[in-house]
């Protein structure tokens, strides 16, 4: 019996363009391919280990015909449109009062900077969780299993009695490894709405 759902962010709740975003910034800075250095200090900047400001001062190095702003918004560029009637859902999930609910996401600084001017309603979207985990401010990232470890630890929760919803692939592995149930959904064709009918076996 599922007693916790524990949610991604983005392609679950506010849509993301990665495929789009990755291509934007490579064009943008005239590369075929992310160097080793760049990916490793997304990371870093994903986990919350360098500062916005330490991370945007490594891109102006590397490509210094850019202003700050303008790597900011190649930056972002993968962050869309949040359909209010996500959050309306989540509102009557929470008042059901049946489940304990978490979010769980690989979230950065300038991200959530970006959400909270964007996303009107983004307060409340946050209220209706009893946590909310953002990368960033945790030091630990998906897919790696100690995030998941901490959240089960941190809230005493029993993994068969939770269910994970990610777009990931990888992330959906770890969870499982755990015994943790899971919903690989894939946003081209399926909406967190729809939860309760995607996994109606599990309620």
């Amino acid at each position: 019996m599922i007693k916790t759902i524990i949610f991604d962010f983005g392609n679950v709740f506010i849509n993301l363009d990665i495929k789009g975003a990755h291509q934007h910034a490579l064009e943008a800075f005239n590369i075929d391919s992310f160097s080793e250095e760049m990916q490793a200090y997304n990371s870093f900047y994903e986990q919350g280990l360098i500062s916005t400001d330490e991370f945007l001062e490594f891109y102006l190095s590397n490509f210094p015909e850019f202003s700050k702003d303008q790597l900011i918004d190649i930056w972002n560029y993968m962050l869309k449109d949040f359909p209010e009637y996500r959050l309306k859902f989540l509102q009557e999930l929470k008042t059901t009062g049946k489940f304990k609910l978490i979010l769980l996401s690989n979230t950065n600084e300038l991200h959530i900077d970006w959400i909270k001017q964007q996303v009107p309603f983004y307060k409340t979207f946050k209220s209706c969780f009893d946590k909310f985990y953002l990368s960033h401010e945790i030091n630990l990232i998906k897919p790696n299993y100690n995030i998941f470890e901490f959240v089960l630890n941190t809230n005493k929760l029993i993994a068969n009695e939770c269910l994970f919803i990610d777009d990931n692939q990888d992330n959906i592995k770890s969870a499982n490894s755990l015994n943790i149930n899971t919903w690989h959904i894939h946003p081209d064709t399926e909406d967190i709405i729809n939860l309760f009918k995607v996994k109606s076996h599990l309620f």
